[in-house]
């Protein structure tokens, strides 16, 4: 097996496996990282969920500075164009299918547009023969600052702009703080009050955890009880009230 670069990028051509399979592990559009490759296996990392595992060659396609895409015909890059998070102007260089060695320029406007790219014998390109670069790099960034001819300017790569999918779940829960209080003024029918609608600060689960530990001991006074505590040689066994789960929530279980 051959290794790959960690800058030697790709992009999913089509789902894998089939979503009539199974649920797709890489999407379509999806850019990757190249670890290894091998005769009809890759080893890819997705850059949006992070996801490392092979893929079949047949569904990836290299990607050079960001938008010359590797064996990409008119179709795929229509369709690669057509998904979500690519806006007006977004672009890719592919090479044509009828010439080897030659190029196509597909840009997204009202529909996918395409210009075939001409190559002169002393290697330079052009699209209109009164505008000639020594190289594609000067003639996508003379593009991206004026459309002169084109359909739009060059907005962006394709696929550069994609977010995560939505389906991804793997995320951290929202964190949300709340101001410090002085809990010595806290009055006591808002830590053991069971209303589920009441203005606590604590939450309901918390305030019902607290009633249910304070129906154990009673309404015993809290330094009364240390020193009941510190008395006490052995463990004590308490039986549990017949109505101290009285108000728990088996769902939520």
């Amino acid at each position: 097996m051959m290794r790959g670069s960690e800058d030697m990028m790709a992009v999913v051509l089509q789902d894998y496996p089939s979503s009539q399979i199974s649920r797709p592990m890489y999407r379509k559009g999806e850019r990757l990282s190249v670890i290894a490759q091998d005769t009809y296996w890759w080893r890819v990392r997705s850059l949006q969920t992070g996801k490392e595992n092979y893929l079949p060659n047949s569904h990836v396609a290299k990607v050079y500075h960001g938008w010359l895409f590797e064996g990409v015909g008119r179709q795929k890059a229509e369709e690669l164009l057509l998904l979500p998070g690519n806006r007006v102007g977004s672009f890719l260089v592919r090479e044509c299918a009828r010439e080897r060695g030659a190029y196509a320029l597909s840009v997204k406007h009202r529909t996918i547009r395409h210009y075939r790219i001409f190559r002169l014998d002393n290697s330079w390109y052009y699209i209109s023969p009164r505008l000639t670069f020594q190289c594609l790099e000067d003639m996508i960034n003379h593009y991206s600052d004026s459309a002169d001819g084109l359909c739009c300017t060059l907005s962006c790569p394709c696929l550069s702009s994609m977010s995560p999918p939505s389906d991804v779940t793997n995320r951290a829960p929202p964190v949300v703080m709340r101001r410090n209080f002085d809990w010595k003024k806290v009055d006591r029918r808002q830590l053991v009050g069971t209303d589920s609608h009441s203005d606590s600060i604590v939450s309901y689960g918390v305030r019902n955890s607290i009633a249910t530990y304070l129906s154990f001991s009673g309404n015993q006074d809290p330094a009364q009880m240390r020193a009941d505590n510190r008395k006490k040689k052995s463990k004590s066994v308490y039986g549990v009230p017949e109505n101290a789960l009285a108000n728990i929530d088996y769902d939520n279980l």
